[in-house]
């Protein structure tokens, strides 16, 4: 699933086309639905997917919202929509055969009072989705809270952090990336001229060898994105990931995984 059709969107609205382009459809799902998963048939979520999301957003620039999985291995990827937003599809996760994700959290951008969509593909070729409406407006748009020379100091790093597992059969962990993930709606208060889009597209995480999940995603995630998540360990001795972005750098890190065995 690529991202450049919803660039066109963001296009527009920098290049001065009216603002409510976006908010003047009343329901943009049926063309999303069309456009990322062609027109198939969607269930609901019960037993599949639960998406946890704010009804109001404390900060429409990072609002937390967390997709919770019913039966874990059952589940071959899942995708957040944020209808109302410019580039609507905020994250696509494709999780790892055996990797057994319980739940993946992560923060985005609302830019304007929306639904937002978590849609589920099973193994067996099922679409199944939950859905929240969030009050948040102004996300994409919002300043950066970094000075970007910080940001660009900074780029790329991460961290990890390790959690105790309500499951004992589970781990989770936290997986967090110094990157500015600048819209290219966001506009630089000195200059007033818009900062470069520069955004996180794709990240991959694995377990020793074997895939946890790799995520696509775009200007919908908040500065400085991260993920937390539940997994099944498999014995590998460490935890890494490789980050790339939209102007072709990547990003690698490795930690050791606590008591592996």
């Amino acid at each position: 699933m690529r991202l450049d059709r919803p660039a066109f969107a963001l296009a527009l609205l920098l290049t001065g086309a009216p603002s409510g382009l976006r908010a003047a459809d009343p329901d943009p799902w049926p063309g999303l639905k069309t456009e990322l998963f062609q027109n198939r048939s969607i269930a609901g979520g019960e037993g599949a997917i639960a998406l946890e999301a704010p009804v109001r957003a404390e900060d429409a620039a990072i609002v937390p919202m967390t997709l919770r999985f019913s039966n874990p291995d059952a589940v071959k990827t899942a995708t957040l929509v944020i209808d109302q937003n410019p580039m609507p599809m905020a994250a696509s996760f494709t999780l790892g055969s055996e990797a057994g994700v319980g739940f993946i959290s992560t923060r985005v951008r609302v830019n304007s009072y929306t639904n937002v969509h978590a849609v589920v593909e099973t193994r067996d070729g099922a679409l199944h989705a939950d859905l929240k409406f969030v009050k948040a407006a102004g996300g994409c748009s919002a300043p950066a809270v970094k000075d970007q020379d910080e940001a660009r100091a900074h780029l790329g790093q991460m961290k990890y952090r390790e959690f105790k597992s309500a499951d004992p059969a589970r781990r989770e962990a936290q997986i967090m990336i110094r990157h500015p993930n600048n819209s290219g709606m966001q506009m630089d208060q000195m200059t007033r001229l818009y900062l470069p889009a520069h955004y996180v597209d794709r990240i991959e995480v694995r377990q020793g060898e074997d895939l946890i999940f790799t995520m696509e995603g775009g200007i919908s995630l908040s500065e400085d994105p991260n993920f937390r998540f539940s997994y099944r360990p498999n014995g590998g001795r460490t935890m890494s990931i490789t980050v790339h972005d939209n102007k072709g750098n990547d990003y690698k890190a490795e930690w050791p995984i606590a008591e592996a065995s």
